[in-house]
């Protein structure tokens, strides 16, 4: 396994590339990607008056949805280590007025801009750093005495399917893909085993940590070539497809279609059955 210097410039070096597909797809992910961090929604239940920090925000719908939630009074930050797409959180929602945004490593961040916080929130992000117990121990010292923090994750790929579908179905008709996850190393499955995140939030000096199962579905329209462009871009394969031919597009679109068709009902849509872990823990404190 790479060391961990290695693998964070490794992040940034992907998420550098990956930016375009998500910023392209940024209104069919906040849509078609809510059900993915509603149970840490539900679970953090933020007020208004609150601040609240959002790791890993991409192009800031989730911390638009957390400032929302804590409106008027609160206010709502989102970090992120892709510098595009906080460039883009800022130029989607520079109407809202209690809403920031900051690129930042959480893994790195001597003091996270905006703290202290008091909640944290973060949808899929942690699975994907080079050091998780330095990111989550950033997040810790955020948060006020006796903060909260809710989070979600990804469990293993049988969880998942569609995921592994949408990346193989693609990466024989793109270009060169980056490397692929061993281990422990940052990835979507890499928190596949519900003992790592519980040693990683309480090595990163959480308590009341808890990894509780959840099972989601993501519902997207009958719209095959949509959907598997949507579902590419936004994976490992993103950047090699847009550096592609268009003729290699269409075929990486077909490929992903006929192995995610089993979760596809004609004239219906698509169900994703989504396997995840909700991640609740707390700032020692009052």
């Amino acid at each position: 396994m790479a060391g961990t210097a290695a693998l964070r410039a490794r992040n940034l070096e992907f998420w550098t590339r990956a930016a375009p597909g998500w910023i392209r797809h940024a209104d069919r992910q906040d849509e078609l990607g809510r059900p993915l961090g509603a149970a840490a929604f539900r679970s953090l239940r933020p007020v208004p008056g609150e601040n609240v920090l959002d790791v890993g925000c991409g192009t800031g719908g989730t911390t638009a949805e957390l400032a929302a939630m804590v409106a008027p009074t609160g206010r709502a930050v989102g970090v992120d280590l892709a510098q595009s797409m906080v460039d883009t959180a800022r130029s989607r929602f520079a109407a809202v007025a209690n809403v920031r945004f900051e690129a930042c490593d959480i893994e790195t961040a001597g003091r996270v801009p905006g703290a202290p916080f008091d909640a944290a929130y973060s949808r899929m992000a942690l699975m994907l750093l080079a050091d998780p117990v330095a990111g989550c121990a950033s997040i810790r010292r955020a948060l006020r005495p006796g903060g909260r923090f809710a989070a979600t994750v990804f469990r293993d790929a049988a969880a998942n399917p569609w995921l592994v579908a949408a990346l193989l179905g693609a990466a024989a008709h793109v270009g060169p893909l980056p490397p692929l996850p061993v281990g422990g190393e940052p990835g979507p499955f890499a928190f596949a085993d519900p003992a790592r995140p519980e040693r990683v939030l309480t090595a990163a000096g959480f308590s009341q940590v808890d990894a509780h199962p959840v099972d989601a579905s993501l519902c997207a329209p009958d719209d095959p070539d949509g959907v598997t462009e949507w579902l590419i871009e936004v994976g490992p394969a993103g950047a090699a497809y847009r550096a592609a031919h268009p003729d290699q597009q269409a075929a990486a679109r077909q490929g992903a279609a006929i192995l995610l068709d089993r979760f596809r009902t004609a004239g219906t849509g698509y169900r994703l059955p989504a396997g995840i872990w909700l991640l609740t823990a707390r700032c020692p404190g009052p």
